[in-house]
């Protein structure tokens, strides 16, 4: 099939879905079907209306397999970015979305959308994999900070930046327009909330000096609208608990925190039949999700975000939709069998719109330098 056709297609498949949700005429929907194919005949593509954008990234999210908060699909608030080109504009309006989406802690489901795709190019991507994030740094065999960032922040040092060598600090951010050598841009002070992880009972977890960001913002995905592509689309919900307490904090090869809860719990580590880790591990998660509401930062437990993903399915059985679901991914990383996703299949299959993996922007390998932004 040709690309022609192939784009033709989606767009058709894309418009229909979009403008029946959106109770449009079927007079209109012929009409705008119309105008894209005269469109792509004549450019070799279509630019999206800002209500197709807009519902668009809405259904991405609500047909991402991966994610259980599916419920608040329609709360997204989208940022149309399509007129940025330079890598200086786009640090501003990604300082922007941070600021938007933390909100003083009761975050707000946001998405950027930046220039799309055209004859295989990309307008600009980020290299971060989210606009917040942990470096980490790797000596002598150990690991200080986040292990899942040691090879970005090397590149990130061969471009000119220098951490702190200490176990939380932010990267910065990293951007690079078509054709241009990649920027650095520093994440303005004060602009990040973070919270600091302490236990409504054990003071002593506060000698562990954990925190974590309130704002988890995927930033190199690619959205996929009626076979559009727009590959630098950062987008975020809020964390479930268990995302920072049974995985970024907890695994043996992230920050591998348990076997010091452990000890200062005087838990028996000698045999797994104490159940150590899982003791330790209930109470980190309380920790995450106590010193978050304290915070004043939302958060949501994985039994309450079971719940809403069963309101979810039960609203798209209501619309005729089917729910698909990758089951590794919705199922909650701890006490699983107590949700009602564990008891039940679900259909991997992947409709569009949507957000999908994309090879990094960067080649770890990177030896240019670069100069650091304006950020402060």
């Amino acid at each position: 099939m040709k690309q022609s056709d192939y784009l033709i297609k989606e767009a058709v498949n894309f418009i229909h879905t979009c403008y029946t949700e959106l109770g449009i005429s079927e007079e209109e929907q012929i009409k705008r079907v119309s105008d894209i194919k005269a469109e792509i005949h004549r450019t070799g593509t279509y630019h999206h209306t800002s209500m197709e954008l807009t519902h668009g990234a809405k259904m991405a999210w609500r047909n991402n397999n991966r994610c259980i908060g599916r419920l608040l699909w329609d709360t997204l608030h989208i940022m149309d970015a399509r007129h940025i080109h330079t890598a200086e504009d786009a640090y501003e309006i990604l300082v922007n979305h941070i600021n938007f989406a933390t909100n003083g802690g009761n975050i707000q489901s946001t998405i950027t959308i930046f220039p799309p795709r055209f004859d295989g190019k990309d307008p600009m991507r980020i290299w971060n994999h989210q606009l917040l994030r942990y470096a980490g740094y790797e000596s002598n065999g150990k690991v200080i900070g986040d292990s899942t960032s040691i090879a970005f922040t090397k590149v990130c040092k061969s471009l000119g930046w220098q951490g702190k060598q200490t176990n939380f600090d932010l990267l910065p951010l990293v951007i690079q327009e078509l054709g241009q050598s990649p920027k650095l841009f520093e994440i303005p002070k004060g602009i990040v909330r973070e919270v600091e992880i302490t236990h409504p009972q054990l003071e002593v977890f506060k000698t562990l000096n954990l925190k974590w960001y309130a704002v988890p913002i995927i930033s190199d995905m690619r959205l996929e609208i009626g076979g559009i592509d727009y590959p630098m689309a950062p987008f975020n919900g809020w964390y479930m608990g268990t995302e920072i307490g049974a995985r970024n904090l907890a695994d043996e090869d992230r920050y591998n925190v348990l076997p010091k809860i452990a000890a200062i719990m005087g838990l028996n580590t000698k045999s797994d039949r104490s159940l150590w880790l899982d003791k330790a591990l209930v109470e980190l998660n309380i920790a995450v999700l106590y010193s978050f509401e304290k915070a004043g930062v939302t958060i949501v437990d994985h039994h309450t975000a079971a719940k809403q993903f069963k309101a979810f399915e039960r609203n798209e059985k209501k619309s005729n939709r089917p729910v698909t679901g990758n089951r590794a991914w919705l199922l909650p990383p701890l006490s699983s069998a107590t949700t009602h996703i564990y008891h039940k299949p679900y259909k991997n299959d992947i409709v569009t719109p949507n957000y999908f993996y994309q090879k990094k922007a960067y080649n770890s390998n990177v030896k240019s330098q670069t100069t650091l932004g304006n950020g402060s």
